[in-house]
């Protein structure tokens, strides 16, 4: 593989998939969080409004409520902010790196800097994964043990 393949086909590519997933991921989080307390906010005031008859307004609160912890369950379950400033640490850390190497500075201004270049994304991608993985076999370790309540 040479240099502009390499570019091409892994530098780009896995910037643009970590911008990707963490703009993704950010405007999950912020759409959750703002649901989450607008409906958390309507709680007091609408149970302000109830009267002894009004059963309906009752199972509203309920409903609300029970909306309000699934969001809240489901930011922290699925680590959408995490997620979301984790991928964009790497995709800056990934476009750092390529930039140093373009226009030759740093540890790249000396010598045949290509490998020393393509050593430092993997380790950068790797170093993600890495985390990932452990994050997988402890979240599967996790619910293998509440299976077992």
């Amino acid at each position: 593989m040479n240099e502009q393949e390499y570019f091409d086909e892994r530098v780009n590519d896995q910037i643009n998939w970590y911008e990707k997933k963490g703009s993704s991921n950010k405007k999950m989080f912020l759409r959750l969080k703002v649901s989450e307390t607008i409906l958390a906010l309507l709680i007091p005031l609408l149970v302000g409004y109830i009267a002894e008859d009004m059963i309906w307004l009752k199972v509203a609160v309920g409903l609300t409520a029970v909306i309000v912890a699934v969001l809240a369950n489901t930011i922290t379950l699925f680590k959408f902010q995490e997620n979301w400033v984790e991928y964009r640490a790497v995709a800056e850390s990934l476009k750092h790196e390529k930039y140093l190497y373009v226009t030759k500075a740093g540890i790249y201004k000396d010598g045949d800097a290509f490998p020393v270049f393509v050593e430092r994304i993997e380790g950068c991608i790797s170093k993600e994964n890495a985390q990932w993985t452990t994050y997988i076999k402890y979240k599967k370790e996790d619910f293998q043990a509440a299976e077992k309540i």
